[in-house]
């Protein structure tokens, strides 16, 4: 028996938003939508290009209020392949929420104030 990735999810208050977010601070991509037949959700899937693995976007149509994400000590990390380009790009976005420059890596927050770990490319 093996097991592989497929899919992470967040769920979101403002799909459109966060769509918007992932394609300029990331370059993801919707591939795929599921929409309930009676419309109390949205699941849109968002990929890299590149693998296989997915993010899905959640959007639930009377949930009206911020998620709670408790301490927010899970998060996704994302290798970029041009650290210091991703890093200017974030900047100018005004979405870097932590850096560890020590370790040389950054975090910038969607606008659920999940947090998205940039990594840069492996030596």
């Amino acid at each position: 028996m093996k097991f592989t990735f497929d899919h992470n999810n967040f769920n979101v208050l403002d799909l459109d938003k966060s769509l918007a977010f992932y394609k300029e601070a990331l370059g993801f991509e919707e591939v795929r939508r599921k929409v309930a037949e009676d419309g109390s959700f949205i699941l849109a899937f968002l990929g890299d290009g590149v693998t296989d693995h997915k993010l899905e976007l959640t959007w639930l149509r009377d949930w009206e209020k911020p998620y709670n994400l408790g301490d927010n000590e899970f998060h996704l990390a994302i290798r970029v392949d041009d650290f210091d380009a991703a890093y200017e790009h974030h900047k100018k976005m005004d979405c870097i929420c932590y850096e560890n420059k020590n370790m040389g890596i950054y975090f910038i927050n969607d606008p659920d104030d999940y947090w998205i770990e940039i990594l840069p490319p492996k030596k």
